[in-house]
């Protein structure tokens, strides 16, 4: 018949692809026909096309469109589909949708002729659970879901003859971050071509959209063609635009364009993927109508050393691609553990069998190279053991942290893999899921994965949830080698562990939880609540983490604008999208659903799980989402009603930048008072600032010596140096600008950059600018200036107050505290920079040097004769007298160096010191003359004149 049906049009039978697109732009044409549902009258097509649409006995698709709008990582997707029944007799039509997995459905509405039926969200009764699980959407059969990661909703109707039936489904995610990259997907399947496909995505980010890219179609069964793995380019007809934070895409394919795609209509999955603008702070916090949504994912932050134990199930039913995909995965994962990483490996079937018993070794070449052969050497045989492995994994990696003298901010984990059901040992989910959580004791995490159909998924994803990890799933027809590779990007880089969020309890309530135990590369934290105190202008923020070697505290005030400046109901483009003006209130009602049912899954007590229950279904009811505690049920809306009406979002590009605004901010974590950061440190008068101008203050002789050091833009200059002794060096940059007008100075010269060495106990540098701080103890970390933190080490405690100062304390004996002075509107003559203050240099040996070091252990003396002279002539009025007389001199170590009196303004020009100014850059009274104070580069330690060393 298909011969027949081509010799029919008049082609050969082997210009097969010709063929097919000539046929589709002629159907192209048929089904963008405008069929009148009213008069009920099929339109008159040629015989060849009839011939066509008798073939076809289902309804026809004549309309399949998606629009979505995301709004700050929250995503509303509308699908509406319509479908024709030409035919002489009424036909069954089936909207079938996949969904993600973690989405919500948020209504339903199908229109039949002149009927209209409309979803209700009801509350699942437990009497009905069964028939509720299959009217609820059901989990996609393995060959319809990818990787588990999408459950498909269906719904069937009797479309009468010559009438059409339309569907319309919303339903609601929020974005989850992976790899650096927020995902959103679209699957394409209507199963037969579409006469007008479209689908249009609209992105709203006020923190600004970066690295936006939309791939090829993803399509699981056409995995493993090399096809999609050298094209990168979008799908044909994709059309992107995008500005600072608006982006729109639309994918928009013909007849013709859908036929060369695939001709039964199964297109694949259409994905963007974007990421935001984001730097080291307390994130970004969004708040809008009394809620708020922080979302937290810090960068530039060095890895933390990992502890892992892979456990890999080796038993008979892994045999074939199974075990091969897992073994060419593990090689790669081994490739990319770090040095400062430990690892072992355990190989499970009815035997348990552990690579390096008793011990992880750490990862070197050779280690590697025996990991490899162990792996290459697995042979697939006998039972699974599930309970026996985790117990043997987890008792290796809790006896390696209690014996070993581990990193306290080190990350322990175990990953688990396996294919089956519990077969060998203990076989009981319940038993195997509390052996579990009493093994692990909440000492480290566990991340579990299963590959193809016959995996306990449920006890997979329990065992994860209950020990603070993460579960994934495979299919074993995919490539389930790269997808486990994935996977262990995803948390193969830990930054931060025990990472705590709060805000102040009279402002809060009801808030999504607040305790991560790590925080990987590339993901992204999200913590969501509600405000109490609503006439309150700021929302305090405060984070504290580990990350390293280092304690990071991060703090901030966030401004809670006027309702009005958040709304977004003024938009054009978004006045029809009800519930839509509330986004950040639907993100919070989100999360907290998702952490009720979480929550009933871990527990054990009955009690508390239908507590949860219904604190669930009550909260899915009053925002009209389907979970797996409430159900979607029909009901006509009346028999003359009109057809619903979409509710899409489309977002305008003008004026969005300033009606949602995106706020972001740090602040201080729990335990610490606020009183202590203003004032921690006392700010001493000894200090290099402004032009720069130098004053060091001697305590015991009652009086302050200032000068000038008129460099050369480009100096370096030596500020500090005991590199010998406590292994603390201090250089200072300078900057040059043009002088003022009519000034005596050519030039003006500033610090732009202060650069703090110490190699003692341990090597470590802070390079400050006025925008930034760069921390390196061999391991790099980037903090804003414009954010408020605290950093704290061994040895070191960096303390960041936006836009002020930074205060560095070394080993609680040395204390220097950098002004940062910025210009709103700068002169000519003015840049920013930084100022230099000495608070304590008790830890600085008496042979410390440097312009200002020098002078910390010594004391420099007034000549009596002078001060006598000078007191008979000021009388009463002491100040004066000193002020007009030119001929005063001090003595410095032997020298006599001639001074006078000067006021000069220091802590950023709030305070005037009266000094003894020393002329012609501090001639006679530094030691040597300012050229020997240069320093060859910022990382400089030479101690003598003459002598370079680094760092």
């Amino acid at each position: 018949m298909i011969l027949w049906l081509c010799l029919c049009w008049g082609f050969s039978p082997s210009a097969g692809q010709p063929d097919s697109e000539l046929m589709a732009r002629y159907l192209e044409e048929q089904l963008l026909a405008d069929y009148s549902i009213v008069e009920q009258v099929a339109r008159r097509v040629p015989r060849q096309a009839k011939f066509l649409q008798r073939l076809e006995t289902r309804p026809r698709m004549s309309e399949f469109h998606v629009r979505s709008t995301i709004i700050s990582r929250y995503a509303f997707t509308t699908v509406s589909c319509t479908m024709v029944n030409s035919g002489s007799e009424a036909r069954e039509a089936v909207f079938e949708m996949q969904i993600p997995a973690a989405a919500f459905i948020s209504n339903f509405t199908m229109s039949i002729g002149n009927k209209t039926y409309y979803g209700e969200v009801t509350g699942k009764e437990k009497k009905n659970s069964t028939n509720d699980k299959e009217r609820h959407k059901k989990p996609a059969s393995p060959t319809e879901g990818r990787e588990n990661g999408y459950e498909t909703f269906k719904a069937s109707v009797f479309i009468p003859r010559k009438m059409q039936a339309r569907f319309i489904l919303h339903y609601e995610e929020l974005l989850q971050r992976r790899l650096g990259k927020y995902e959103y997907t679209v699957s394409i399947r209507p199963q037969q071509l579409v006469g007008r496909l479209r689908v249009e995505v609209n992105i709203l980010e006020n923190s600004g959209i970066v690295s936006l890219e939309v791939p090829p179609l993803r399509n699981s069964k056409q995995k493993g063609n090399g096809k999609a793995e050298d094209d990168v380019s979008p799908p044909p007809s994709t059309v992107i635009g995008h500005t600072k934070t608006l982006a729109k895409v639309t994918f928009n394919p013909s007849v013709v364009e859908q036929t060369r795609i695939a001709r039964n209509g199964i297109l694949g999955d259409f994905i963007i993927r974007y990421d935001v603008n984001r730097e080291l702070s307390v994130g970004d916090v969004q708040i809008l109508n009394g809620y708020f949504v922080h979302y937290f994912a810090p960068t530039d932050l060095p890895p933390l050393p990992k502890n892992v134990v892979f456990v890999l199930d080796s038993s008979a039913s892994m045999v074939g691609t199974k075990l091969k995909q897992t073994k060419e995965a593990l090689f790669t994962i081994l490739q990319d553990l770090r040095p400062e990483d430990h690892f072992n490996i355990i190989g499970f079937s009815n035997r348990i069998k552990v690579w390096q018993q008793d011990r992880l070794v750490p990862v070197t070449p050779n280690n590697i190279r025996d990991a490899k052969k162990y792996i290459h050497n697995m042979s697939p045989t006998g039972g699974t053991n599930i309970n026996g492995a985790l117990q043997t994994g987890a008792k290796l990696l809790n006896d390696y942290i209690a014996q070993n003298d581990i990193d306290a901010r080190s990350v322990s984990l175990i990953i688990f893999l396996t294919d089956g059901r519990p077969t060998v040992g203990e076989t009981q989910s319940s038993k195997i899921l509390s052996n579990t959580k009493d093994a692990v004791r909440d000492k480290f995490c566990l991340f579990t994965i299963g590959i193809g159909n016959d995996v306990d998924h449920k006890l997979l994803e329990r065992m994860a949830l209950e020990n603070c990890g993460m579960t994934r799933l495979f299919q074993e027809d995919e490539d389930a080698a790269s997808h486990l590779k994935g996977f262990y990007d995803e948390i193969g880089t830990p930054l931060l562990s025990d990472i705590r969020v709060d805000y102040p309890e009279d402002n809060v309530e009801q808030v999504t939880q607040n305790f991560f135990p790590n925080y990987f590369n590339g993901s992204e934290i999200i913590i969501a609540g509600k405000l109490i105190n609503r006439t309150s202008d700021k929302l305090h923020v405060e984070v504290t983490a580990s990350n390293s070697k280092k304690y990071i505290l991060l703090k901030t005030d966030v401004a809670i604008d006027l309702p009005s400046r958040n709304d977004i109901r003024g938009v054009p483009g978004l006045e029809d999208g009800k519930g839509h003006n509330n986004y950040i209130e639907r993100a919070w009602s989100y999360l907290t659903i998702k952490e009720l049912l979480n929550s009933r899954l871990k527990s054990d007590d009955s009690q508390e799980k239908d507590n949860l229950m219904e604190k669930a279904k009550s909260m899915a009811l009053a925002y009209n989402f389907v979970t797996p505690v409430t159900v979607l049920k029909m009901k006509e809306a009346g028999v003359h009603s009109e057809p619903s009406q979409e509710e899409f979002i489309s977002p305008s590009t003008d004026g969005i930048g300033e009606k949602v605004q995106s706020l972001q901010g740090h602040k201080a974590p729990p335990g610490i008072r606020r009183e202590q950061d203003k004032q921690r440190i006392k700010i001493s008068k000894t200090s290099a600032d402004g032009d720069p101008h130098f004053v060091i203050d001697f305590p015991a002789s009652k009086f302050s010596v200032c000068f000038n050091i008129d460099g050369e833009p480009g100096d370096i200059l030596r500020l500090v140096s005991d590199h010998k002794e406590s292994g603390v060096t201090v250089n200072g940059q300078l900057i040059g600008a043009p002088a003022p007008p009519n000034g005596h100075k050519k030039h003006r010269t500033y610090f732009s950059t202060i650069t703090i060495l110490s190699n003692k106990p341990e090597r470590s540098y802070l390079e400050i600018t006025p925008k930034r701080v760069i921390l390196d103890d061999g391991e790099r970390l980037v903090l804003s200036c414009g954010r408020s933190a605290v950093v704290r080490s061994r040895s070191l405690e960096v303390s960041i107050t936006a836009y002020s100062n930074i205060t560095v304390t070394i080993r609680d004996s040395i204390s220097f505290v950098i002004l940062i002075h910025h210009y709103k509107k700068p002169a000519p003559y003015q840049r920013n920079h930084l100022g230099f203050y000495i608070s304590n240099s008790k830890g600085l040996s008496s042979d410390s040097h440097g312009l200002l070091g020098q002078f910390l252990n010594h004391e420099v003396k007034l000549l009596q004769e002078s001060l006598n002279a000078r007191r008979q002539e000021a009388g009463q009025n002491q100040t004066e007298a000193l002020k007009a007389n030119p001929t005063n001199t001090l003595k410095v170590r032997g020298r006599l160096v001639p001074v006078m009196w000067k006021q000069r303004r220091i802590y950023n020009g709030q305070q005037e010191v009266d000094c003894w100014f020393a002329k012609n850059n501090a001639d006679k009274l530094i030691d040597g003359s300012y050229k020997d104070y240069l320093a060859s580069h910022p990382f400089d330690t030479g101690t003598s004149f003459g002598t370079i060393n680094s760092l």
